[in-house]
């Protein structure tokens, strides 16, 4: 395949190079070159397969809608977007473009996120529950995406709220945690990043999966079939 590639960030980067060793030919663009999906002209976009974007919130939407206005399968990985992931689910099936999109790709996380589904239980037994997340200094949004997802997890398997607890420092991949206590005892979930790869491989893989597929697709529903 032909991916073109979108930023030049730390996971950006090791996507491209995850997809160099799994033989697809690769283009990257990085934000100086693409301010408003300036570079995402019809050239560059019929040339490629699939689009992946690993941006920022506000650069991810408006590439977004430029990938889909030109009918291109499009992978994102960015997260901060979702108070319009409606308006983007809609412009996806108007359109019939391939288009998936995930909070995390790792299929350790997606695991994980069974297990909080199950967890979740507890909620129903007299215990509290809450969800704390960890990540690099320089990360744009918090709580995280993946964070988020937990918590939406829960509200759907027990019906509460649980609030999240965010800290930002040194160079922390990703570390999330979900912590059930009663009188007597705890219940502690963990899911700790040691490296970015898991991330780049699952985005890849997806992109693999996407080509040649018509709808609005997450990850969590497709990971068991890479």
């Amino acid at each position: 395949m032909h991916l073109l590639i979108l930023g030049r960030g730390k996971t950006g980067s090791l996507v491209s190079e995850v997809a160099r060793e799994r033989r697809h030919k690769v283009e990257i663009i990085g934000a100086s070159d693409n301010r408003e999906a300036a570079g995402l002209n019809d050239a560059r976009l019929q040339a490629c397969n699939v689009v992946i974007d690993f941006t920022t919130p506000e650069a991810a939407l408006s590439n977004m809608r430029a990938c889909i206005a030109a009918g291109k399968t499009m992978v994102v990985g960015t997260t901060g977007w979702y108070r319009e992931l409606p308006a983007i689910r809609a412009l996806v099936e108007k359109s019939g473009v391939g288009f998936l999109y995930a909070a995390n790709f790792s299929v350790g996380v997606n695991l994980f996120f069974d297990l909080a589904r199950v967890a979740a239980q507890a909620l129903t037994h007299e215990y509290h529950g809450q969800i704390f997340e960890r990540h690099h200094a320089t990360k744009k949004d918090a709580p995280s995406g993946t964070a988020l997802a937990m918590q939406q997890i829960i509200r759907q398997s027990a019906g509460q709220e649980l609030e999240i607890t965010s800290f930002r420092e040194g160079e922390v991949v990703g570390l999330h945690e979900l912590v059930f206590e009663s009188p007597n005892d705890r219940i502690y979930l963990c899911h700790d990043a040691t490296s970015r790869r898991g991330f780049a491989e699952g985005a890849v893989r997806a992109a693999e999966w996407l080509v040649g597929k018509k709808g609005f697709f997450e990850f969590k529903d497709v990971w068991r079939d890479l």
